[in-house]
């Protein structure tokens, strides 16, 4: 049996962050092993009996050996390739079947980044499992914020804190990608993307290019969406947006010249859909850009 952890103390340099470790340990637990295992402090332990609730969020990885997790909200088989999203506020208690014990990565985090984290849908309080299989790049994050965290070098809660952004970034790939992966629709979406930057001189008819890839108008709406995160209209136009941000910046072209060039139907269109988008017109944009140019 190996339980290897550390629980952390936190400076007010790392709560100002944004983002800081608790906790971080790995246990392999062998078949009829006492679970948990009571080395762990008051806040961290927990019976069968009466379950937990944390303070803070926690990520924990099966990567081997099955098992249960039961909250308020149901009863949740544990497979390897699981990981576990416990959110604060949350009563839950789990364990590895006896007869197959589990090998478990955890780490414990807080701070003001997490409200904007676990925002996205895929990490959900109703539902703590997501399945997302063996993935070797999450284990190395796991295992290289566990490192760090026993090391305690200067500076490593803020080396936590950015791996953990992208662990976390890593599963919602995943998931995503899960989703999709070898489907027909997927390589649709994929062809329509790249068709939507080839022409950005111009408007598109959404429903025309749906009928270009034999998808019917509202699937494509419906799943290019999913897929991207955005409407294919919202991302048409941010494209052009963005080569738009391109030629004034680095053209001697006018705007008129430019709205002219990717297909917007007037100057005051684009004008006002890019203000929208920048927060600014394009003209005070150009002259904004002009003076970092300069004083560089």
């Amino acid at each position: 049996m190996n339980d290897d952890f550390k629980y952390l103390t936190v400076s007010d340099d790392d709560i100002q962050w944004g983002l800081y470790i608790n906790v971080a340990g790995i246990s392999e637990i062998l078949p009829r092993s006492i679970y948990p295992l009571p080395k762990h402090p008051g806040s961290h332990f927990f019976n069968w009996e009466n379950g937990r609730i944390l303070n803070e969020f926690q990520i924990n990885y099966i990567t081997n050996g099955n098992g249960i997790i039961e909250t308020r909200k149901g009863t949740y088989k544990i497979v390897p390739g699981t990981l576990l999203i416990l959110f604060p506020g949350m009563w839950h208690r789990y364990k590895p079947e006896t007869k197959t014990g589990w090998t478990e990565h955890y780490i414990g985090f807080n701070g003001e980044i997490t409200n904007i984290l676990f925002k996205n849908k895929i990490f959900s309080d109703q539902a703590p499992v997501l399945r997302i299989g063996f993935q070797n790049s999450i284990l190395q994050e796991f295992n290289d914020i566990i490192g760090l965290a026993k090391d305690e070098r200067p500076g490593f809660q803020h080396e936590c804190a950015g791996k953990l952004v992208y662990l976390l970034a890593r599963v919602i790939s995943i998931f995503k990608n899960n989703e999709f992966a070898n489907k027909e629709m997927e390589r649709n979406i994929r062809k329509a993307c790249l068709y939507l930057r080839d022409n950005l001189h111009r408007n598109l008819n959404i429903e025309e290019v749906s009928q270009r890839y034999h998808v019917s108008y509202s699937n494509f709406r419906r799943l290019f969406k999913r897929y991207t995160g955005m409407s294919a209209n919202q991302y048409h136009l941010n494209l052009r947006i963005q080569k738009s941000k391109e030629l004034i910046t680095n053209s001697d072209k006018s705007i008129k010249a430019i709205a002219n060039e990717l297909g917007f139907e007037s100057i005051h269109y684009f004008s006002r859909l890019f203000k929208q988008k920048e927060g600014m017109c394009p003209t005070e944009f150009k002259y904004k850009n002009s003076e970092k140019l300069d004083y560089s």
